[in-house]
């Protein structure tokens, strides 16, 4: 049985409108099923950057750690609902030390690849898929449960920072395109190529192109439509066993507007569950 964990963390998030994403952790929560949920409290202060180069560091690493705690002793794969890109990082170690040939797919807009020190908003968010790959700040950068460069796959992102086009030239990262995604055997192939037993699977709403969802602060145009999301995971998981996965980033302008895009956002909830 599928099992829901809700992390309405938003201190990770580069955004103005950050904290909406409590708003859109709870929308989806209350669409999920009751018995099978466990939603997190996360602390509301921002917290301090101790000397690094992440904003609101002290209380990522104190939900990182909450999350940590609530996935301790289930096997059962576990789909974590954000709040921010960060509420990951844990799930994936935990899904690497069930299955250590693991293959992480990352949907993103954003490659969320910086280290603290090319990152130039300090906001974790875009540093977690590098610190899956044990390279970031103490405490926030994985040492048990990382994932090799070679098993990381890059999906529809099409908007990135220089050092992180220059470091995944450098790492030999792979990364299709939107185009390339809606051919869904192109995704199965990078998996197959990586040596994978099992995959995770972590979607950013902003992979989805701005006219299929409202809620989302970091839109970037030409995305893929709601329907290639689902038939690229589909794909994938019809090949691959499906050790974990997340959704993050749902950010609508408004708790009165929050159900708007849950349509959307529930189809792909349920190609990942």
């Amino acid at each position: 049985m599928m099992r829901y964990l809700v992390v309405p963390q938003w201190q990770g998030s580069p955004s103005s409108r950050a904290m909406q994403l409590i708003d859109g952790a709870q929308a989806i929560a209350g669409d999920l099923p009751r018995s099978a949920t466990t939603v997190l409290d996360v602390p509301m202060e921002a917290g301090e950057s101790l000397g690094t180069g992440i904003h609101r560091l002290s209380s990522l690493q104190r939900v990182h750690g909450q999350i940590a705690d609530a996935l301790e002793g289930h096997d059962e794969p576990v789909l974590t609902v954000g709040g921010d890109c960060g509420v990951a990082l844990a799930p994936i170690a935990h899904a690497a030390r069930r299955v250590p040939a693991l293959a992480v797919v990352w949907f993103d807009a954003h490659p969320d690849f910086n280290t603290p020190d090319s990152s130039t908003s300090g906001a974790f968010a875009g540093m977690v898929l590098r610190a899956v790959t044990g390279d970031g700040a103490p405490g926030l950068a994985l040492t048990d449960g990382t994932v090799p460069y070679a098993r990381v796959v890059v999906a529809g992102a099409r908007s990135y920072d220089d050092a992180e086009l220059d470091a995944m030239g450098e790492l030999d990262i792979a990364a299709l395109t939107v185009d390339a995604l809606r051919d869904a055997d192109a995704l199965v192939a990078a998996v197959r190529a990586s040596g994978a037993d099992g995959v995770y699977i972590h979607v950013d709403v902003d992979v989805l192109d701005p006219a299929e969802v409202a809620g989302n602060a970091h839109p970037e145009p030409f995305g893929l439509t709601v329907g290639e999301l689902t038939a690229a995971i589909a794909a994938v998981r019809a090949e691959f066993p499906l050790v974990g996965s997340s959704l993050a980033g749902y950010s609508p302008a408004s708790a009165a507007s929050a159900t708007d895009d849950l349509g959307a956002i529930l189809r792909v909830i349920g190609a990942l569950a």
